[in-house]
């Protein structure tokens, strides 16, 4: 019988993991279906995903009656259900977590997007979720803005399992691991061990080309469309190799510190004329994770080709950018615009979230 394609990507040291939660997908028995039989070994929530779980269904409705009671607000109320959401998906990948010796087996819970742009709110929250889900297979997800980094240094520190999210420009990403090896060394400084740690560095992929690919027509490099995330993460990856590796990581290394893996996020085409699998199939290689919307792993299930992939055409990616340069587009301007989108891009459906609430605790 021929091998899951979807269980085929972790031949080549990539880890799979579902972009989206609901209590549906828990109490079903699907989300250990796809552990099973996709080999998926983690999973990544956000306030969108949130969002739409909460609205779409009445599974949460009871729980909102019963926190409503209480003097919370709103956003007490949400993360009250969310935690719970988190805790019964860590519980069902604690096996993922012991076999991969805590390499996989990850469940993230993102802090409020409202906080993007606060350091110290969001290193405080980050704290709170922490110990409020007390799940040693729990990755809180921090925005990689500028602010957001000394709240990832902070929070590594304290030896929280941090995701770093919302990642589009390759200086930003070198800042993050430079807050990551930080904050490793800040933990082991004040007499920690540092081998549990864990973290992602999650890029984004295709809201990039959908940014860039209108740009590329209108310079006439309409050839490249659909080839400059997928440049920009091979670069990162490049970046990756080079920084942990050296002196001052093998320092860490020897004390058991993990690397802090490269994470693809936004892999689902967006533009139509692509295959949908497209983004999965480009950037399979070792020490890696690419988070999968349930209907690209089940498309990448179908029609999906395994294949170590990452590390082909690196001198190919390096010219795409200096192309892009030449032409008058700035990548680093474009990536800072699609930071900016991604925190509203989040915002609105929290605010939608929290009205959803308000409107269902207000009901008889």
């Amino acid at each position: 019988m021929e091998t899951n394609k979807v269980k085929q990507i972790h031949g080549f040291g990539q880890s799979i993991w579902l972009d989206f939660i609901d209590r549906a997908i828990i109490s079903s028995g699907k989300l250990k279906s796809l552990v099973d039989d996709d080999g998926v070994r983690g999973v990544t929530s956000n306030p969108a995903i949130f969002e739409k779980a909460i609205t779409s269904s009445s599974d949460y409705d009871n729980d909102i009656r019963t926190l409503a009671d209480s003097d919370k607000t709103n956003e007490e109320i949400f993360f009250g259900l969310a935690i719970t959401d988190i805790q019964n998906a860590t519980k069902l990948f604690e096996g993922v977590y012991d076999e991969s010796k805590g390499e996989d087996g990850y469940v993230s819970l993102e802090v409020s997007p409202f906080l993007a742009l606060d350091t110290e709110g969001t290193a405080k929250q980050a704290d709170e979720l922490w110990k409020k889900v007390d799940r040693k297979n729990v990755m809180i997800k921090i925005p990689g803005t500028k602010p957001g980094l000394q709240a990832i240094r902070e929070s590594i520190g304290k030896g929280i399992n941090i995701n770093v999210t919302l990642l589009f420009g390759l200086p930003r990403y070198e800042e993050v691991t430079e807050a990551y090896i930080s904050g490793l060394e800040d933990h082991l400084a004040a007499g920690h061990k540092i081998g549990h740690i864990s973290s992602v560095a999650s890029f984004f992929l295709s809201r990039i080309d959908v940014l860039v690919d209108p740009m590329l027509d209108e310079k006439g490099l309409g050839d490249l469309k659909g080839e400059v995330a997928i440049a920009s993460a091979k670069k990162a990856y490049e970046i990756y190799k080079r920084v942990f590796s050296g002196p001052r990581w093998e320092k860490l290394a020897a004390q058991g510190a993990k690397p802090q893996r490269l994470l693809w996020a936004s892999t689902s085409s967006k533009n139509p004329a692509f295959k949908d699998t497209k983004y999965v199939e480009a950037l399979i290689g070792a020490d890696t994770v690419d988070t999968v919307p349930l209907e690209t792993i089940e498309a990448f299930r179908d029609h999906g080709i395994a294949a170590n992939t990452l590390e082909q055409g690196l001198d190919n990616a390096t010219a795409i950018l200096d192309k892009l340069k030449t032409a008058g587009i700035d990548i680093d301007a474009i990536t800072q615009q699609l930071e900016d989108e991604g925190i509203e891009k989040f915002n609105k459906p929290f605010e939608k979230l929290l009205q959803a609430i308000e409107d269902q605790k207000t009901k008889v």
